[in-house]
């Protein structure tokens, strides 16, 4: 009985959700179990020849390799894999998710190999999140900075790619040199059009305290600096999350908080299109601690866990900021931790988990990070 109150609860609260939870799909659990993905180092290569001089160079070392972002482009996931160290051969893949889950998934470079040449700043040098707009268009953050754990060295200028997900076609490519500094440290992207149909993108770059935004019709930008209190309690290197609400009528809303910050913040992002974020941030709330942004469900709810934690919840945009309203989505699995939630297939809410505490300590093993894609699942006892 408490279960169904419970529930009950969460569907009255969580009712502008678009996507469901896999624990409402029509599918059961044999089924839900067949649409879990486990990523690892195992990729498709061009040739065998080709596999063998990576290897022999360096460029691929399969314990250096872990996925930490996705977005579901029909019956595709396109997934990204940062080059925190030496031995990642492309940076942005795709796995197939419409036939039955096998130990080990496949990765296949995304769109094609041609555009992961570490020697060509035409080219991905290192992704480290992506974002796909409700026009179909997969917009990828590339910093153009690899080894970043391990030994950052700088390739080329840091850009954002626009492809059409579908095909992989490049559909624009937007340099950002003219945006960051040498010390800013580029990591989440979203996007959103304004009233006339024009593609807006919002970058956070932690290290200068200030979002990027570009406005992709004009090729022009500019960024927002954040006000020093929006740091407080923060470190020094710190993550600024982003996450895109969005409204059933009129203006979105641009989420965001420092990970060690004590408070979250929100802009209207029609303030940012039209250059009037002054005074426009609000305080949301103070935070229960320090929370990790998951992603949304591209309307309004926010999914997070607590740092450190493996829990995940949703919180409605439209109700308070407060833990009361803070619901448990689902359990989270011993020894690893959400990176990102994210809507798709099957219209469920998807989850990608990996063990990535290891993979920083260098306690992966030889064959690397362990990475899951599947449908969120409910908890099984109550809140």
């Amino acid at each position: 009985m408490i279960l169904v109150l419970f529930w009950t609860m969460v569907l009255i609260i969580m009712k502008p959700l678009r996507y469901t939870t896999a624990a409402a799909a029509d599918a059961g659990d044999g089924c839900l179990n067949a649409l879990r993905f486990n990523l690892g180092s195992h990729i498709t290569w061009p040739s065998s020849r080709i596999k063998c001089e990576y290897r022999a160079s360096g460029r691929y070392v399969p314990s250096n390799i872990i996925h930490t972002r996705a977005q579901m482009c029909k019956d595709k996931a396109i997934v990204v894999s940062p080059k925190y160290k030496c031995g990642v051969p492309f940076t942005v893949g795709e796995i197939s998710i419409n036939v039955p889950s096998k130990c080990q998934t496949m990765t296949h470079a995304y769109p094609c190999w041609e555009l992961h040449d570490e020697c060509s700043c035409d080219s991905i040098i290192n992704a480290v999140d992506l974002y796909l707009d409700c026009k179909g268009v997969l917009w990828v953050l590339d910093t153009g900075i690899i080894n970043t754990i391990s030994s950052p060295t700088k390739k080329c200028g840091p850009k954002v790619v626009g492809f059409h997900c579908e095909s992989g076609t490049v559909l624009s490519i937007v340099q950002l040199s003219s945006l960051v500094f040498p010390t800013s440290r580029l990591q989440y992207i979203t996007a959103d059009y304004n009233s006339d149909g024009g593609a807006f993108l919002y970058i956070s770059d932690a290290a200068t305290r200030a979002l990027l935004v570009w406005d992709v019709q004009s090729n022009s930008g500019y960024r927002v600096v954040l006000p020093k209190m929006l740091m407080d309690g923060g470190v020094k290197r710190d993550v600024l999350y982003l996450a895109l609400v969005r409204a059933k009528c009129g203006s979105n809303f641009l989420y965001f908080t420092y990970l060690s910050a004590m408070r979250m913040y929100y802009i209207k992002t029609q303030h940012l299109q039209g250059h009037s974020s002054t005074g426009c941030i609000i305080d949301v709330g103070c935070k229960p601690g320090k929370i990790v942004v998951l992603g949304t469900d591209n309307g309004s709810v926010l999914f997070f866990r607590l740092h450190g934690e493996n829990d995940i919840y949703m919180w409605n945009t439209a109700l308070p900021f407060k833990p009361y309203y803070f619901i448990l989505a689902q359990r989270g699995e011993d020894c690893r931790v959400a990176t990102h939630v994210f809507p798709g297939y099957n219209r469920l809410m998807w989850v990608m988990e990996s063990n990535f505490q290891d993979f920083l300590q260098g306690n992966v093993g030889c064959l690397g990070a362990s990475t899951s894609v599947h449908p969120m699942m409910k908890p099984t006892t109550s809140y």
